[in-house]
């Protein structure tokens, strides 16, 4: 089955709201096989607060996140392997990005290694669904 871009952009249109008022947490260690799996080892690095209305409409099959609040001091030391977003209860998992990098990645961060105590930022945050799907 192939979706065609409108009703993509319903059904990223429909869930985006599930973010708003949520959070980007950055963690460090072996990456979950999956958003819904366990985080085991993982540590928490960094949380980050999205926009009362997390995602912009959806466009090219593509959200896009409004402004994304710094964390103004990092939790602990490492490097960024993973993140996820939860909604705004803190504890229900939305999304689980692996493509995280200073420049062309889902997840835009000013740097991946982070510094406990210093501050964290996220320049760009993009939820795709790709053609053919």
């Amino acid at each position: 089955m192939q979706l065609c871009d409108a009703r993509v952009h319903e059904a990223l249109d429909a869930i985006a709201n599930e973010a708003n008022s949520g959070f980007l947490r950055l963690y460090s260690g072996s990456v979950p096989a999956n958003a819904d799996a366990a985080l085991g080892g993982a540590t928490l690095l960094a949380e980050l607060t999205l926009n009362a209305t997390a995602f912009g409409a959806a466009a090219s099959r593509t959200l896009t996140a409004n402004a994304i609040t710094q964390d103004s001091s990092a939790n602990a030391s490492g490097t960024c392997s993973f993140a996820r977003i939860y909604q705004s209860n803190g504890t229900t998992v939305w999304s689980q990005f692996t493509s995280i990098g200073t420049s062309g990645t889902e997840v835009v961060l000013s740097t991946t290694s982070i510094v406990a105590g210093q501050p964290v930022s996220c320049s760009s945050l993009t939820v795709s669904i790709p053609v053919g799907t």
